[in-house]
């Protein structure tokens, strides 16, 4: 697991520093795809033995969102664009789909702290769907699943809730810059730290929330050594 570690936060530390040094270079790039399979390898190296439903499907977002991070790559115009959002797309459905069986401890059950999701993904869709043109279906679509996954993933506990925020500020970053022209200085930096940190948090709320605070009628896992078989209380 340490070097997995070792390996995300060096990847991570070149690429952010790329993005505000050099962010055009073959470096920049080439770090940017290996950000999601050295954190999907921590997740793999930490998690206990069977892989829970979980940290599957945790893996299959990261996976997607790989492919959200590589496939632009060999595409241009707006086909890079609508392949990024659809891989995208499919992560935040997986990680809903993960995150569904919290949802009785998520913000769901507290209409109060809903409406700010539902006020933001509003507010950001309706501007930006007003410079979007012909991308406002996506755009739109895109929105809707990743506050779902924002909101459900409240229900794993303060760090997932602040992923998935987090989350929802790198995509917005992304679609102010891409459709109203909103572009902050060494954007791509601000984009990137808020995207990682945000996979960062929601792996490790897989990790540390999840075994610990199971779904209501799920035995709780307890921690165990390698020589032991894991036991539920």
């Amino acid at each position: 697991m340490l070097l997995a570690v070792l390996a995300a936060a060096a990847v991570t530390l070149v690429h952010l520093v790329t993005q505000l040094v050099a962010p055009d270079s073959g470096l920049a790039g080439g770090t940017q795809v290996l950000l999601m399979p050295t954190l999907a390898a921590v997740l793999v190296t930490a998690a206990p033995r069977p892989l829970s439903r979980l940290v599957r499907l945790a893996l299959l977002a990261l996976f997607f969102s790989w492919l959200g991070d590589t496939a632009p790559r060999f595409l241009e115009g707006d086909s890079g664009f609508l392949a990024m959002v659809g891989f995208f797309l499919l992560a935040q459905v997986v990680y809903a789909i993960a995150f569904w069986p919290w949802r009785d401890r998520s913000v769901l059950r507290r209409p109060a702290l809903l409406v700010p999701y539902v006020v933001g993904v509003l507010a950001l869709v309706g501007y930006v769907g007003a410079h979007a043109g012909s991308m406002i279906a996506p755009v739109t679509v895109y929105g809707v699943a990743l506050a779902t996954m924002a909101v459900l993933a409240t229900g794993l506990g303060r760090v997932a809730a602040v992923g998935g925020l987090v989350f929802m500020l790198s995509d917005s970053l992304i679609a102010l810059r891409a459709f109203a022209g909103l572009d902050l200085p060494a954007s791509g930096f601000w984009v990137m730290l808020t995207y990682v940190a945000a996979q960062a948090l929601l792996v490790r709320a897989v990790l540390v929330t999840g075994p610990r605070t199971p779904p209501p009628g799920e035995p709780r896992a307890l921690p165990c050594r390698r020589d032991d078989r894991c036991r539920r209380r």
